[in-house]
């Protein structure tokens, strides 16, 4: 059985894409790149320097820190009022507690970000054994890179963690990295997922965690 669960946070805990991507829209726009919504789908999931830089790109423009900078600033406004938490994730995150397992959050996500989805949460970041982001690591998923971080930083061997994602690059990752893998039907269909390695997959994330975890 696993010791420590760990964490992807967008499709997983919580739906910020809408959010960031008009932050992102807005702030893009000041720098003269005036991009269509779905530019960003292609970066999606990849951190927000190919998420906001690729868009950029896109349109002509290389990527500037500033709009990055101002992406953030125009998202942390708005999260706390338009961000969606998922109705699983803080009874999934208190059922793992209450029964002395570890969490962690590996998040593509700079820290600025992640920091500000854990408040819209409304949990207690001191809870998590690992809080590891994209500003950590050189290289982001496919790559096992930020799971092998968090389990190394848990003190939690790898064979002995399950990861939860919702995005194939992250199922991968998870395998990758010798672990157990759960995915979330939020970005991608059942098929994909298991075509992509996972062991579980399931549409509501609390009703699997009660089963896998009684």
């Amino acid at each position: 059985m696993a010791e420590l669960y760990i964490f992807d946070m967008d499709g997983v805990l919580l739906d910020s894409e809408p959010v960031v991507t008009h932050a992102a829209l807005e702030a893009l726009s000041t720098y003269g790149v005036e991009a269509a919504y779905g530019d960003f789908l292609p970066f999606t999931g990849m951190g927000e320097d190919r998420f906001i830089g690729g868009v950029a790109e896109l349109h002509g423009r290389a990527f500037e820190p500033g709009m990055k900078k101002l992406t953030y600033e125009i998202y942390c406004r708005r999260a706390k009022d338009e961000v969606l938490v998922y109705p699983w994730t803080r009874p999934m995150l208190e059922h793992l507690l209450a029964r002395g397992k570890k969490i962690a959050v590996a998040s593509a996500a700079d820290r600025i970000k992640v920091t500000c989805n854990l408040g819209c949460i409304g949990i207690d970041p001191s809870l998590f054994s690992a809080i590891v982001t994209g500003s950590e690591i050189v290289r982001n998923k496919p790559a096992p890179d930020i799971f092998l971080k968090a389990a190394q930083m848990a003190g939690v061997d790898p064979a002995l963690c399950t990861v939860t994602e919702d995005a194939l690059s992250g199922v991968m990752a998870a395998k990758a990295a010798g672990m157990r893998a759960v995915a979330v039907t939020t970005s991608f269909p059942a098929g994909r997922l298991r075509d992509a390695g996972a062991d579980f997959v399931t549409d509501d994330l609390l009703d699997l965690f009660r089963e896998l975890v009684p």
